[in-house]
């Protein structure tokens, strides 16, 4: 769960300093996920690889304030089978203002080998679905994280 490292008021708000936040979520790949060559369509991919980064971001502010912006890339290394088991990680790797940008990345359990990575923004909105902003700074603290906070950052020009 979020690991709060510091919270500073910032005017009549608050704002939470937190480490990059990670999730995982795992899908069986079953005959109707699959495409004409009996792979994991792409499509479907698409559709889970968003759903984790949207679960990573709902562990940070209300799920019903969080949208979906721009799927920045999704780049497939392997093919995914029928009667495997995925494991979608996601981890929101840097924040703006009213910006989440997450990385996901898919694993087959038991073997080490990305099959599927790439990034997602979602922005956080009012009731009337304008931004606004969340109060919310990543802090890396690793060099993986590091890296993922470089990456994700260069997304936001």
């Amino acid at each position: 769960m979020e690991h709060i490292a510091e919270t500073i008021a910032v005017g009549t708000a608050v704002e939470r300093i937190i480490e990059p936040l990670s999730i995982s979520t795992m899908r069986l790949v079953k005959s109707e996920d699959l495409n004409h060559h009996r792979t994991l369509f792409a499509g479907r991919s698409a559709e889970w690889f968003v759903e984790a980064g949207f679960i990573a971001v709902s562990q940070l502010v209300d799920p019903r304030s969080a949208v979906c912006l721009k799927i920045h890339s999704m780049q497939f290394t392997k093919p995914v089978n029928p009667g495997q088991v995925v494991s979608f990680n996601a981890k929101v790797a840097y924040t703006g203002k009213s910006s989440f940008i997450v990385y996901v990345s898919v694993t087959v359990p038991g073997l080490k080998q990305v099959i599927v990575e790439g990034f997602i923004s979602f922005v956080h909105v009012d009731a009337e679905g304008k931004s606004k902003q969340h109060y919310i700074k990543v802090i890396p603290l690793n060099e993986e994280d590091k890296m993922l906070y470089t990456r994700a950052k260069e997304l936001k020009r």
